[in-house]
């Protein structure tokens, strides 16, 4: 079995407009990464910083099909996903840091 684990996860923007689906290895390093990356990044120009949804893994391949799973689906999908796991859209990062 592998240490390495594999996040999908959603990022929205502060009034929630925006919905931005990623996997990474490294789930807190990636959103520094977003956050200091230069409007080339979508989640950098449209503000999407705020962590609202995560799931995790080790398996790279279910990780990645779980992410193209989540992008085709529609916003009203994306929505009750992240209600099932955070109905206050609350910044799940927060958890991260003392």
């Amino acid at each position: 079995m592998s240490d390495k684990y594999y996040c999908v996860y959603i990022l929205t923007n502060k009034i929630h407009t925006v919905l931005y689906t990623g996997v990474t290895n490294n789930l807190i390093r990636r959103l520094e990464e977003h956050k200091h990356a230069d409007e080339r990044d979508f989640a950098a120009r449209y503000k999407a910083f705020k962590l609202v949804y995560y799931e995790c893994g080790n398996d790279i391949s279910l990780a990645i099909m779980r992410e193209k799973q989540i992008k085709k689906g529609s916003r009203a999908k994306k929505i009750m996903l992240i209600n099932t796991l955070n109905p206050e859209w609350r910044d799940l990062a927060e958890d991260f840091y003392p």
